[in-house]
């Protein structure tokens, strides 16, 4: 989520039409709607299944809502050198709208690895790799 100075996650949601971009997804890849009802189906798709429980049983919590209802605090973004990574295959956040606000929002391409939402768990190695890549060559 790429937020802009004072937007709420839940603004974002809205700003960026989120949901219809996931709706538009999930009919390309014929997921029905109770199947994305089902966190599993969406985050952990690309995971066996035994470290998708046991993801799940380790992460499962209340997520805190401060990052949905309270403003980034930010006038602007940082001016660093900013990278976006997105799994191919994100359910949550699918490619199409990681581009479009990459894009929008930063003026950057998104950098795809094959996965989905998890990718720190489906693809650690490559994750660390385009991470130490993109860190070398922004020196």
């Amino acid at each position: 989520m790429i937020p802009k100075p004072g937007e709420t996650g839940m603004a974002w949601g809205r700003n960026t039409r989120a949901s219809a971009a996931r709706r538009r997804y999930y009919q390309h890849i014929r997921l029905s709607r109770a199947k994305a009802e089902d966190e599993t189906v969406i985050y952990y798709h690309d995971l066996p299944k035994a470290l998708a429980a046991d993801a799940k049983r380790r992460t499962f919590q209340q997520q805190s809502m401060t990052p949905m209802e309270q403003p980034w605090p930010l006038k602007k973004w940082p001016d660093v050198p900013t990278h976006v990574i997105s799994g191919r295959d994100d359910r949550m956040l699918p490619l199409a709208l990681q581009r479009r606000v990459a894009r929008e929002r930063l003026g950057v391409k998104v950098e795809v690895l094959d996965g989905g939402h998890m990718l720190a768990l489906s693809q650690p190695k490559k994750l660390a790799a385009k991470l130490e890549e993109l860190r070398v060559s922004t020196k």
